[in-house]
């Protein structure tokens, strides 16, 4: 489990594709201490909760492997990620650790479509569409997570959503870079998911 608080930004140093495509190994650079990631840990990359399956370091800069799956290749954004790609990362949550954001399982559920970028003085607003069958869980004031990223909704109109970002998102994540027609993972809020399913079962 996570909480869409980003504690680095990583950087994809090598991919290879490996079983007819079906399968990318990569290796991401980040500032982790290298002896507190263990073999078999999850990380969140741009929100995709990975296994890492080899860790080291070279140079000043630590590294991590992952192996990426066909379903995660298909449904997120980590079809597009190549050589050099910037992610947002997210070491797992621990007992007792802060709950900054909100409960993130790092599955995500899909992609978000960047319609506009408004820049604010120090903020950039940003409006979003998604498919309707994800639409019905995001709600004004609820929680999104974007690229990894905790986010708090500010308005809801079909499906279309818009997020205000704040300075310091600004500066320690990759939304700086987000443009319009960019895509972005988004998972939904799991109590949102929950609380739709007992609707139903009604």
């Amino acid at each position: 489990m996570f909480t869409g608080i980003v504690t680095d930004i990583g950087e994809i140093t090598a991919l290879t594709p490996t079983a007819q495509g079906q399968l990318h190994r990569m290796r991401i650079a980040c500032r982790y201490d290298q002896t507190t990631i263990a073999d078999g840990a999850s990380i969140a990359c741009n929100g995709v909760c990975l296994t890492v399956v080899a860790s080291g370091v070279e140079g000043d800069k630590t590294w991590f492997d992952v192996d990426v799956a066909a379903e995660t290749l298909g449904m997120t954004t980590a079809k597009h990620w190549a050589k050099g790609t910037k992610l947002n990362l997210e070491r797992a949550l621990k007992i007792g650790d802060e709950l900054g954001g909100h409960i993130v399982a790092g599955h995500a559920d899909g992609i978000a479509t960047i319609v506009n970028r408004d820049d604010l003085p120090d903020m950039a607003r940003f409006e979003l569409r998604t498919t309707r069958e994800l639409a019905r869980f995001i709600a004004a004031k609820g929680s999104v997570t974007l690229d990894g990223v905790s986010l708090t909704v500010n308005t809801v109109a079909d499906v279309t959503f818009s997020v205000l970002i704040i300075p310091h998102t600004l500066s320690v994540t990759t939304l700086s870079g987000w443009a319009a027609g960019s895509e972005v993972n988004i998972e939904v809020d799991l109590m949102a998911r929950y609380a739709a399913r007992l609707s139903e079962m009604k």
